[in-house]
């Protein structure tokens, strides 16, 4: 059974160490019970050894004393005491071991940072295997497992309904709405028109319904934040409208709303389902743009040229309606037949997309694209097919002009911020530079791989990188390499403090053109407004926009990782069908107990375990990412393809096992 942990702070008893200087910090813990703590004053993150981690957990904010510095070592210390916990549950299985000759049930936390190990004493042989969640009620030693409650159970592990509220539960997220909210969201949607009207009363806002205008997005999708709209300039020029979902007129500053949208952070987009950021009744019909209906929206509308240079901008509330609503193949359909409904604009949208997108990569944005795996499921859940998804240049259109957007919304920012002489108060979507160790890391891996890489003490080109992308384009370690050098790049994030956009090569960035769906974006909105009205922004706001930026930022880590939980599930769910079948793959990555491989279709990845190669005895050369066999030489390193059959499929533990297939 799984159970959920709820960790109660008034059932621990924490005796902080008297020292002189202690230091607070996010606790991070990885592998095996080893912490990492970042402190603004050092380099390098404060190593926490497991036997020094007290009573800190992964992502709890922490006390932390210095031990006596090694030389040749990084600084080591230990936590004292926890200050804040991270976790209100967790999430696991009911799992059994045997403790001097008697069976014991303990909690397997799903999430692996999670160290400890939960005994459940009140746990029956019917909660064995079972999804559930626990209260930690006592924990008396940092050198013991704490002991735990179940308080709720979710199902057998590995049915479908129990691993994604487990996913759900995990990452903290709320399928339902609090009454209140729901009662705040259908209010608006009755008084719809009396809003409207009052809307239409702002002389401040542009009435664009007799413009041609068309959103185009998944054929699923059901949320439409974003539309575009064009029209041909007396002059010869193009004006491009950018018009999206006007949220912050109907989410107010303060309200339940806002503060539950707030907490949210992000929508979350799980292989079956979506967990909105607000309520359907707003995300999927009152502030959606959907067609043949007015619609408030948020524009940024430009003046182009046919060489797509931007003449002239404006930025402003509009009211707008959608001539159609296109998915992404019904557009690229259109344009590659040459025939269908506003052919003419979507040619000319085309157009200037790709003059956009190739002056974006030649001013040194990175091509970082990588496959997606999609599903088929059948009623109750279940994969029946997987396979990855189909990128048309009508998505890449879109994002050119959604780019552009964001570049240029926040850029003005900054412009009218520099002429009136005041705060550049705003929402940024920031990219650092990568860390140069991880950049030199990079280097030697690909070096492994035959591909030599331009790098100078750590410090690289964002045209290098493209040239490596596009020199591995279309060879078999195409993935693997993109993969590697993504995880080599600093994590983009939500910032008040502009830094520029290292992959994007943008000065100024934001995101401005999701608000049905991120909080950060309906910010945007707001402070936009109070710019170009010239309105006031204290600096205590300011302050409080940082601390929104920060807790948007851990959202998205925690959605992502939720979204990518549920591909690895229904990727092991679906080959649980394929057990004994032979499959082409790839190999990804080494270690001294096997090889990991990716199998080429559905992007699936496991393990072939050294014990099961029956050839020879294989060993691991780390340093050269292959292991070789003693009697033979056979070598098997990263990169390579190799055939290998599916031995065992685990959905619970999200593992499967492959055998090399050997000739």
């Amino acid at each position: 059974m799984a159970f959920f942990v709820f960790l109660n702070n008034n059932s621990v008893l924490y005796s902080p160490i008297n020292m002189n200087e202690t230091f607070e910090g996010v606790l991070m813990v990885r592998g095996k019970g080893t912490g990492f703590i970042k402190l603004p004053d050092h380099e390098e993150d404060i190593v926490i050894e497991r036997e020094s981690l007290g009573f800190g957990l992964d992502g709890d904010i922490v006390e932390i004393t210095l031990k006596k510095k090694i030389p040749g070592k990084r600084q080591e210390g230990k936590v004292t005491r926890v200050i804040t916990r991270a976790w209100q549950e967790l999430i696991g299985t009911v799992k059994e071991r045997e403790v001097e000759g008697k069976k014991q049930y303990y909690f397997a936390p799903d999430n692996h940072r999670i160290h400890v190990r939960p005994v459940l004493p009140t746990a029956t042989i019917n909660d064995l295997n079972m999804k559930v969640a626990i209260e930690i009620s006592s924990w008396t030693s940092e050198h013991t497992d704490p002991v735990g409650t179940i308080t709720e159970t979710l199902g057998r592990a590995g049915d479908h309904e129990t691993e994604m509220q487990a996913i759900i539960r995990s990452g903290g997220f709320a399928k339902t709405f609090p009454e209140l909210v729901q009662k705040e969201a259908h209010g608006l949607y009755e008084r719809q028109a009396e809003i409207f009207a009052e809307a239409l009363k702002d002389p401040k806002r542009r009435d664009m319904r007799g413009v041609t205008t068309m959103t185009i997005d998944p054929h699923d999708a059901k949320d439409f934040d974003d539309a575009l709209s064009l029209q041909t300039l007396p002059n010869g020029n193009y004006e491009i409208g950018i018009h999206i979902a006007d949220v912050s007129h109907y989410v107010t500053k303060g309200s339940v709303l806002d503060q539950e949208a707030k907490e949210r952070g992000t929508s979350v987009y799980l292989v079956d389902r979506v967990i909105p950021m607000l309520p359907e009744v707003l995300s999927n019909d009152l502030c959606s743009l959907r067609p043949h209906e007015d619609r408030l929206a948020f524009s940024a509308v430009f003046e182009m040229t046919k060489d797509a240079k931007v003449v002239n901008e404006w930025y402003g509330q509009t009211v707008i309606n959608s001539d159609r609503r296109y998915s992404y193949e019904d557009a690229q359909t259109t344009l590659d037949t040459k025939s269908g409904d506003y052919l003419a604009e979507l040619t000319l949208m085309m157009d200037l997309g790709r003059i956009l997108r190739k002056r974006r990569f030649s001013n040194g944005a990175i091509a970082f694209e990588q496959p997606e795996v999609k599903f088929e499921l059948d009623e109750r859940g279940k994969p029946i097919r997987a396979f990855k998804k189909t990128r048309t240049e009508t998505m890449m259109m879109i994002e050119d002009f959604m780019l552009l957007a964001n570049e240029s919304v926040a850029q003005h920012i900054y412009n009218l911020a520099e002429k009136r002489g005041r705060d550049h108060a705003f929402i940024y979507r920031i990219h650092d530079l990568p860390n140069p160790d991880k950049i030199e890391e990079l280097s030697l891996f690909l070096r492994v791989l035959g591909y030599e890489f331009e790098v100078q003490k750590g410090i690289v080109k964002a045209t290098d990188i493209n040239k490596l992308l596009k020199e591995v384009t279309g060879t078999p370690e195409e993935n693997l390499i993109k993969t590697a050098t993504i995880r080599s790049m600093a994590k983009a994030v939500y910032s008040t403090k502009n830094i520029g956009h290292f992959g994007l090569a943008f000065k100024f960035y934001t995101h401005f053109t999701s608000p049905i769906r991120r909080y950060p974006d309906l910010l945007a909105h707001r402070l936009l407004r109070l710019h170009l009205d010239n309105q006031p922004i204290a600096a205590g706001e300011v302050s409080a926009y940082e601390a929104v930026s920060i807790q948007s930022s851990k959202r998205e880590m925690e959605a992502v990782s939720a979204e990518r939980d549920s591909i690895k599930f229904k990727q092991v769910e679906f080959m649980m069908n394929n057990v004994g079948k032979e499959f082409d793959a790839i190999i990804t990555g080494t270690a001294d107990w096997g090889i990991y491989v990716q199998e080429q279709e559905a992007l699936c990845e496991g393990m072939v375990r050294l014990a099961t190669i029956k050839s020879d005895y294989f060993e691991h050369e780390a340093s050269k990412y292959q292991i070789k066999g003693q009697k033979t030489g056979k070598v098997y390193r990263l990169g390579d393809k190799v055939r290998v059959k599916l031995a065992r499929a685990d959905a619970e533990e999200r593992q499967l096992d492959f055998e090399l297939v050997t000739k």
